[in-house]
């Protein structure tokens, strides 16, 4: 009951085309896995956002709010309550000198191309990532020897518990491996600043066409999955330690290890939710037999999976 009526009041005031009941979050992941959301919201502003938000909470529905999906695996039942989206519609930037200025749905490879075209570099490292401003402000997502620490100055975030909204310094965020202090509070962040710098854009342009030409190499972008599975281990790479340990092309059911890249667990097609989380936990085994080291999985996993 408590969700039809959200549903009918959010869809008065935003429409039902960024409204939507029982929607498959196997359109909304880049592993295209995942049951029905309860309810999905697509906010493209932040008055929505926070509509959305506000609303889903005032009729008790646990909310979940997501990028662009691509590093998340949602159970084979779906997701319980609201689900607000922000990538594909909440998605501004403005530039101010040498400061960016970005919402947290805009894409990051949208990000670096629009950097890019006002002559600002500092974003190439993230020109392959798939994800949203959001959840790499959140995870410090990095690659190539860069990350979002490295740029971010300052993070506007929502408060629920106070029903605040504040602006956080880059020295408060406790930036570190794949951490910020978004992942232990919950904070809903709604744009970033960054501090890009004033480049040869030619050089940056070539820079990015590289790094895109070598992740095209070496991961398995034809196939679907959520990048990286696990965290890098101290002292290792977890890609090496699994293919080391004999993982490429381990399946269960759908869901395989990659033959192109041993970091990568793809959906060969039909897997379920069911069989990408057994065949991390046998990876897991394997290499820790192998190896003795416990891989730590790095992807989010959400929502509800049948009973055994």
């Amino acid at each position: 009951m408590q969700v039809e009526q959200a549903y009918a009041k959010l869809s008065s005031v935003m429409g039902k085309s960024r409204v939507k009941r029982n929607e498959p979050m196997s359109r909304h992941t880049s592993f295209k896995i995942g049951g029905p959301a309860d309810l999905l919201t697509c906010p493209e502003t932040r008055e929505q956002l926070l509509y959305c938000y506000r609303t889903g909470r005032a009729y008790d529905l646990p909310v979940f709010l997501m990028g662009n999906g691509s590093n998340l695996l949602v159970g084979d039942l779906g997701i319980r309550g609201m689900v607000l989206k922000t990538a594909g519609g909440y998605e501004d930037m403005t530039v101010d000198g040498e400061r960016v200025r970005v919402q947290s749905g805009m894409l990051l490879s949208r990000l670096t191309n629009a950097a890019l075209k006002h002559g600002l570099t500092g974003m190439e490292f993230a020109c392959g990532i798939p994800g949203s401003v959001g959840g790499a402000v959140v995870m410090n997502a990095g690659a190539y020897g860069g990350q979002m620490a490295d740029v971010v100055e300052t993070v506007t975030a929502y408060d629920p518990q106070t029903d605040t909204v504040r602006t956080f310094d880059a020295d408060e965020l406790d930036y570190g491996y794949r951490h910020s202090i978004f992942r232990d509070r919950e904070l809903i962040v709604l744009e970033a600043t960054l501090r890009l710098h004033k480049g040869d854009a030619a050089r940056s342009k070539e820079a990015v066409k590289d790094l895109n030409c070598r992740r095209r190499e070496k991961q398995p972008l034809d196939m679907p999955s959520a990048g990286s599975v696990f965290k890098r281990p101290e002292g290792y790479y977890a890609g090496t330690l699994i293919q080391e340990s004999g993982c490429k092309g381990m399946r269960v059911g759908g869901a395989m290890v990659s033959e192109k890249h041993a970091g990568f667990i793809v959906n060969t097609g039909n897997a379920t939710a069911r069989d990408v989380l057994d065949l991390i936990e046998r990876v897991r085994q394997t290499v820790h037999e192998k190896a003795g080291v416990w891989l730590e999985p790095e992807i989010h996993v959400v929502g509800e999976m049948p009973v055994n």
